[in-house]
């Protein structure tokens, strides 16, 4: 705490013009409606009503004299406003605001799910004044203004909606309950209580009247933050392949059974399966549920240099193209090809083979540059990533004895396995590798530690990182310090951008708090 001083005025003027997004709470004069539930047939469809002539519903069509009890059920016939033409019957709700979704005055219509019911209903709802259909997401946004969710919990709530696997569930349920939103507003508060001691710093060190050391402690505690939001950012876009999925490209010479391992997987013929090379020209992708988790999975043309077909030579740059994006790489062998070679080969073992046909593939950056591959070789030449090779031999089924390979699976556990494509009781032991790979690209979030799930958040973040770096360099000079405070306000309103919700107002609070200015 520093003593009061005249100046108080001056200070508290000059933080009302800093240059902040403000969200302010909008009222809304319309009321929407629109049908909730799913689409087509269905045993009960919900329509929902927001706005200020929510209560003109529960009169018109539902009649009822007076509003009900809140978010009690009632069964009532619902009439047409105008016509008074019976539409169905069903069970009504009121939710009062601002205890309601949207924090407007709200109420709920559960009619049977008939497409003529669902349509009759809305038109009915239309004859009435001041209603009208709802846009795209509305009902959402009118919470966001409301106060109800900031934007990082609507985004989770959508992600909610259209989640397809366990994995995104669980993810967008903690986004929705809160948990990046906890953790960005914690940040946003350190930031504005020490932009509050900067900007007291400069008015009012002169005269003495502030701790000695405050410029020094806030500056310890931004240094911290930084470290914070930087571990934050490099969690190796776990929640955004959680929610995108993981992108999964099948790689490897023609003819070694890669559209036939898309196809096993996906447990239909998604790809068309031949003897003759060459037969994939393009990238043939599916989407797939593996163990909970989001799997974005490719089949690409059979790498090899000897083709004239140009047709083909696009299709092979394709799959490169798609090389260079994946997170993991389903590196297919044919398991006759290794045993003949190793039969030839009996001083070097399979880490010599891999070195070779990698090579000719020319696929030695992408294999050596993931991390689990990585650590075999010891090659530290290659930029390491957080991508997964898998080294799949195929054509099990092709191969008498099979303890050569059953050693090689022994002996590298985490990046390779045998399967066989022709018999799907042989897939077991690639799903348990690809199931532990998801686990890793795509982590387990909890609570306390919440995964970035969007490239929007990143961005501000970076941005956050970046004018806090700039502050620390320039905050050492006495001539700077002004200039200096104006990159933590770049800051703050970097993570605004990504709640939402940032005001000058917000940082005068914790100025009289911490301060007493004015007092």
């Amino acid at each position: 705490m520093f003593k009061i001083h005249p100046c108080g005025l001056f200070l508290r003027n000059k933080l009302l013009q800093l240059n902040f997004s403000y969200i302010f709470t909008k009222n809304y004069t319309s009321t929407i409606f629109a049908l909730s539930s799913g689409k087509g047939k269905c045993g009960v469809a919900v329509i929902r009503i927001s706005g200020p002539a929510s209560n003109l519903v529960m009169g018109k069509m539902a009649g009822l004299k007076k509003l009900p009890e809140p978010r009690k059920a009632l069964l009532r016939q619902i009439r047409h406003p105008e016509k008074h033409e019976l539409l169905d019957r069903g069970l009504v709700l009121w939710f009062p605001g601002p205890n309601s979704f949207t924090g407007e005055d709200s109420c709920e219509l559960q009619i049977h799910g008939g497409v003529a019911v669902i349509s009759a209903v809305l038109d009915a709802l239309a004859a009435i004044p001041g209603l009208r259909p709802a846009e795209p997401g509305e009902f959402t946004k009118r919470a966001f203004y409301s106060n109800k969710m900031d934007l990082t919990e609507a985004e989770g709530l959508a992600d909610l909606i259209h989640a397809e696997t366990e994995a995104q569930r669980k993810q967008a349920l903690l986004q929705v309950e809160g948990s990046l939103y906890q953790r960005y507003s914690e940040w946003r508060d350190n930031l504005k209580r020490c932009i509050a001691h900067v900007e007291a710093y400069i008015d009012f060190s002169e005269d003495q009247n502030i701790e000695d050391d405050i410029l020094q402690t806030t500056n310890s505690e931004l240094k911290l933050l930084t470290l914070k939001i930087q571990a934050h950012l490099q969690d190796g876009r776990r929640g955004e392949r959680t929610r995108d999925g993981v992108k999964t490209v099948i790689v490897g010479a023609p003819n070694v059974g890669k559209s036939s391992l898309l196809n096993a997987l996906c447990e239909r013929p998604a790809a068309i399966v031949s003897a003759t090379p060459g037969t994939t020209r393009d990238v043939v992708s599916s989407v797939l549920d593996i163990a909970g988790y989001p799997v974005l999975i490719s089949d690409t043309a059979g790498l090899r240099d000897n083709t004239d077909d140009v047709i083909e030579r696009e299709g092979i740059a394709r799959a490169h193209q798609e090389l260079g994006t994946a997170d993991l790489m389903l590196l297919v062998i044919d398991a006759t090809f290794y045993q003949n070679w190793s039969d030839k080969n009996q001083e070097q073992n399979f880490l010599d083979f891999l070195k070779i046909y990698i090579n000719t593939l020319k696929l030695e950056e992408a294999v050596l540059s993931c991390g689990n591959v990585q650590k075999l070789f010891g090659d530290k030449s290659h930029k390491v990533t957080d991508n997964v090779c898998l080294i799949v031999f195929n054509k099990l089924d092709l191969i008498e004895y099979k303890s050569l390979f059953y050693k090689v699976c022994r002996e590298y556990p985490e990046c390779v396995t045998a399967v066989s494509c022709k018999d799907n009781g042989l897939l077991g032991p690639l799903i348990e590798k690809l199931t532990t790979s998801l686990e890793k690209l795509c982590g387990n979030p909890t609570r306390e530690n919440a995964c970035l799930s969007q490239s929007r958040h990143r961005y501000h973040l970076t941005a956050c990182v970046a004018a806090l770096d700039r502050y620390l360099a320039m905050c050492g000079s006495e001539r700077e310090i002004d200039q200096a405070a104006g990159q933590l306000r770049v800051a703050m309103n970097a993570i605004g951008h990504i709640t939402g919700h940032v005001s000058t107002e917000q940082i005068l609070d914790v100025i009289f708090k911490d301060f007493c200015i004015g007092k």
